[in-house]
């Protein structure tokens, strides 16, 4: 509707709604008169037979989705009627059987022959009819329905995949067919729950009936001097009619509660379905026809009738034998079969930069149409992730895996997982920084982002967590939370030769002749794309592209190898290097190679150059462990780790540390500006 409104397009259709609300409203606080009731008694016995129809004639449960819905609303409307009527019943009951009404009168006097024992009875049992028969009925079928739904949408959506996959139906048609399983699942869980509705009408519409009954008695003997007698005729009378005229409808729309919700999805409605089912078989109408034959026969049994419909039956099945000896005409030839199309380049799938797969409990999180907060928050990652590194990172292309735990997610990079955990909606992740007091009830995993010990806990005992020192936070924080940190850490491989393009092209709108004489003619974009990876994999940013674009012009003539000009043009960032590993103009505080290490790690590097290769198993084991152990000591106190090593070594070392200490920053003696003072406050070195 709001968008009615702001489109300036407000129809009947959109105002239904608001109306109907209001005019239930109206009816349960306002006195009506007696026409207007007997108008809205007979809208709601026409609405009871208009929602009868349409369930018959719905060729599956959800051509009639509403309904869940349409209960809800025709309750409220027959409780408003039976508010409204009360008030009319008590107010001027006492002036005789058409006070409330001409529809009331007639139910209470036409129906039961204006015998008020009589419509008690037939209230009574309406009632039980449609409490104990009909809605309870048709409550178990909803909610058996619902669960064999649930448990069966893994393998029509597995279905829906293997067809996708086979070619045999399009993404439209998949998207489509997927839609239906879920509404299908809605609709069943909606219906279960409405059922509710129609048994706690049924309660209300017995109580209600005492107390009006009590209540005219009350009334009528002590306001209106009524003896008793009379009073329990006339308000006795006028209570079975207000009930009945409202129970009537209730009982119509309970049977086409059960007629939805018992429904067999076919092409065909189910006046269609019981004709052909039950009377399109002669034999069947044949025997039926003699057993009442035989049965009206017997002397003393109402011969009449049932020789009458014995021969009815006789009859619809010579019929049905006459209809079937005539020639059908011959089916329509069979249309020829489609052509399966040539296999094209298109059939050729990519593989997606960065991925993001969910269990389809977590579908509500990444849909548009749910508005789903993950979403928002992968802008904001991405967004965030080009401000601080330099370059944006490519879409993140979502999609949901049945494979998957329902509340499970994957994270990909270039088609191979680069992460992975579960989450539960409507459930908060209460992670202990390694400070928090005590301990929480709920399933005890670890943060997938940090691997920090971490419990799962109901919405109730979130204050209860935080107030114990625990970092909380909701399923979308945590999944965000968690690419953001795939991405940071993989933000070398995600700098593709697209990426740098467009890098380059954003940056020729403010050094067009920079880029112009720089790339491709002293640096080749291979080239260029290799130093910048090996920035990012190291945390440097690449904000400051001219300075690297300057120093590369500087170097390229006479150095082509990218770890050469790396290191090159680490030397000119040294101040925004050093600014992001330990901020401030204090003194920097290192850890050094012990001079041993250091001579060690010199030869080694002289004579093999690899990854660790030239040294020692013993050696490279202790020194990894060594590295390790510093860290934790630096992380203790607070305080950055950060190793000094001359500049031949600093490539080297940063790579073979890497393995057992990402957060160690492997600095080199170039890359210390002059300002700084170096405080050493520790060694790496020595043999185990």
């Amino acid at each position: 509707m709001a968008e009615a409104i702001r489109s300036g397009r407000i129809t009947i259709g959109t105002l239904a709604g608001p109306i109907l609300i209001l005019l239930v409203l109206g009816m349960m606080t306002l006195p009506l008169p007696t026409l207007l009731l007997d108008l809205l008694f007979t809208f709601n016995i026409a609405m009871s037979m208009i929602v009868l129809l349409a369930a018959l004639f719905a060729l599956n449960p959800l051509d009639f989705s509403a309904f869940p819905s349409v209960l809800l609303v025709t309750t409220l409307l027959r409780l408003s009627l039976n508010v409204a009527s009360t008030r009319v019943v008590l107010l001027e009951g006492h002036a005789g059987p058409g006070a409330a009404g001409h529809v009331i009168e007639a139910f209470g006097n036409f129906l039961v022959g204006g015998n008020y024992a009589v419509g008690i009875v037939v209230f009574v049992i309406l009632v039980i009819i449609n409490f104990v028969v009909i809605t309870k009925g048709a409550g178990r079928i909803a909610e058996v329905s619902a669960r064999f739904t649930l448990d069966a949408m893994p393998g029509k959506q597995m279905a829906i995949d293997a067809d996708l996959n086979a070619g045999l139906i399009g993404e439209d048609e998949a998207r489509k067919r997927r839609s239906a399983i879920a509404q299908e699942a809605d609709f069943f869980g909606s219906m279960d729950g409405a059922s509710k509705f129609v048994r706690g009408d049924a309660i209300a519409g017995i109580i209600i009936t005492v107390l009006n009954v009590l209540g005219g008695l009350v009334i009528g003997m002590m306001q209106h001097d009524l003896d008793f007698a009379t009073a329990a005729e006339t308000y006795t009378l006028l209570t079975i009619g207000d009930g009945l005229v409202a129970q009537i409808p209730a009982l119509i729309i309970s049977t086409a509660a059960g007629v939805v919700v018992s429904r067999v999805t076919t092409d065909e409605d189910l006046s269609q379905q019981l004709m052909r089912q039950l009377f399109s078989r002669s034999q069947v109408l044949y025997i039926t026809g003699s057993i009442l034959a035989l049965l009206g026969v017997i002397p003393g049994m109402p011969h009449v009738a049932f020789l009458f419909m014995a021969a009815v039956l006789v009859g619809a099945g010579y019929a049905v034998d006459r209809r079937a000896r005539v020639e059908p005409p011959p089916p329509p030839p069979p249309p020829p079969p489609p052509e399966v199309a040539e296999v094209s380049w298109q059939d050729v799938a990519p593989v997606d930069v960065l991925g993001l797969e969910v269990g389809y409990r977590l579908i509500p999180l990444v849909d548009k149409a749910q508005d789903g907060e993950l979403l928002r928050r992968i802008r904001g990652i991405r967004k965030k992730f080009a401000q601080e590194m330099g370059f944006l990172v490519p879409a993140v292309h979502i999609r949901d895996n049945l494979e998957l735990k329902p509340n499970g997610y994957r994270i990909t990079l270039k088609g191979v997982e680069a992460g992975a955990g579960e989450v539960f909606m409507g459930q908060f992740l209460a992670i202990n920084p390694g400070r928090a007091i005590g301990t929480l009830q709920g399933v005890t995993t670890k943060d997938p982002a940090f691997g920090l010990p971490a419990t799962w806990v109901e919405a109730g005992q979130r204050e209860q967590a935080i107030s114990m020192g625990y970092t909380v936070v909701d399923a979308g924080t945590v999944v965000a939370t968690h690419l953001s940190s795939v991405i940071q850490s993989n933000a070398a491989d995600l700098l593709g030769r697209e990426e740098l393009q467009a890098l380059l092209d954003h940056l020729s709108k403010e050094s067009p002749k920079l880029i112009d004489e720089l790339v491709p003619k002293v640096v080749a974009l291979g080239t260029l794309q290799k130093v910048l990876a090996n920035l990012l994999s190291e945390g440097v940013h690449i904000r400051d592209m001219r300075t690297i674009l300057e120093t590369l012009a500087e170097h390229a003539p006479r150095v082509q190898d990218p770890d050469e000009l790396t290191s090159a043009v680490r030397v000119a960032l040294s101040r925004a290097i050093i600014q992001s590993v330990q901020g401030g103009t204090g003194d920097l505080q290192v850890i050094a190679l012990d001079p041993a290490l250091e001579q060690v790690l010199m030869q080694a590097a002289q004579s093999r150059g690899a990854e660790g290769a030239g040294l020692e198993p013993n050696l490279a084991e202790n020194l990894l462990k060594q590295a390790a152990k510093l860290v934790q000591d630096q992380d203790s106190v607070g305080r950055p780790s950060v190793l000094m090593v001359p500049a031949p070594l600093r490539a080297l070392l940063s790579r073979f540390l890497r393995r057992a200490a990402p957060q160690l920053k492997v600095i080199s003696l170039a890359e210390i500006p002059d300002s700084r003072t170096i405080k050493v406050v520790a060694v790496l070195g020595g043999r185990a």
